[in-house]
């Protein structure tokens, strides 16, 4: 399980996940849409995993399930 502490949205990305590439963009379950925002790549397979979007030091972070990696991302919708 994943926990933070402070202001986190708990979400799933709606439909298929592939992990991250440079400018990925993640749409999620709650309708909001997330773009990568730190360059990273990861390739993981899962189908609407959980999702955990955390803020540090004014900076959003994703965290994906099962995913070692966590992201910066910035919300675009």
């Amino acid at each position: 399980s994943i926990s933070f502490t402070g202001d986190v949205l708990k979400t799933k990305i709606d439909g298929e996940f592939e992990g991250w590439e440079g400018e990925t963009i993640f749409k999620m379950m709650n309708g909001t849409i997330w773009q990568q925002a730190s360059y990273d790549y990861t390739y993981h397979y899962s189908y609407m995993p959980d999702v955990i979007i955390f803020t540090r030091n004014g900076r959003y972070y994703m965290k994906v399930e099962d995913v070692e990696d966590v992201i910066a991302v910035n919300q675009i919708h």
